[in-house]
């Protein structure tokens, strides 16, 4: 099978329900920036983790694929002969546990943070402001035309996870936060 197929020559491409859209519409720019987020998790994954690190990040890897087939489908599609995956309440409920699971071992947040420290959490930091992106794009999305209700929900605890995770990361490599300064001075 060839991985190019033509089609989008005309700088359209293909939903999951079969109706074609332009490649700068909202819905793809939305699924495409869950895409380039699960690369960076990639990215991260490259790197040498703690072993349930690296599990979290591999299982949320695989929902973000399942996200990203969620996006490219509108909710209101009536795709009868496909059993379509979408993000659950339970996965919601799960990133939850993690949050509370790694924010246990860190010490309580005072101040606000840079990115930064590691190499591996700055990578984390990075992937959280791109699912911060896809977040607000899934929400005007939402304010356009139907998706999946636990999107947004899911976009918005995942951000909060890799924030907690660069924190975790951070800690376990005995790298303190990295405190926002309120007295910079600026020097040359």
């Amino acid at each position: 099978m060839k991985i190019y197929t033509k089609t989008g020559d005309d700088g359209t491409t293909g939903l999951f329900s079969g109706k074609r859209v332009l490649k700068s519409d909202l819905r793809v720019e939305t699924y495409g920036t869950v895409d380039e987020l699960n690369s960076i998790i990639g990215l991260i994954l490259t790197y040498d983790l703690p072993k349930s690190t690296y599990m979290h990040l591999t299982i949320l890897s695989n929902l973000l694929f399942i996200m990203g087939s969620d996006l490219a489908t509108p909710a209101d599609a009536n795709i009868v002969k496909y059993k379509l995956d979408r993000i659950e309440e339970k996965h919601i409920e799960w990133l939850e546990k993690l949050i509370d699971k790694y924010s246990e071992e860190l010490p309580e947040l005072k101040n606000f943070i840079l990115p930064g420290g590691t190499r591996v959490a700055a990578l984390c930091h990075q992937a959280r402001t791109v699912c911060r992106r896809a977040e607000r794009l899934a929400v005007a999305l939402k304010n356009s035309e139907p998706i999946a209700n636990n999107v947004v929900v899911f976009l918005n605890r995942l951000s909060d996870f890799l924030f907690t995770a660069a924190r975790y990361i951070n800690y376990i490599s005995g790298i303190k936060d990295v405190v926002r300064n309120n007295n910079i001075e600026l020097k040359i």
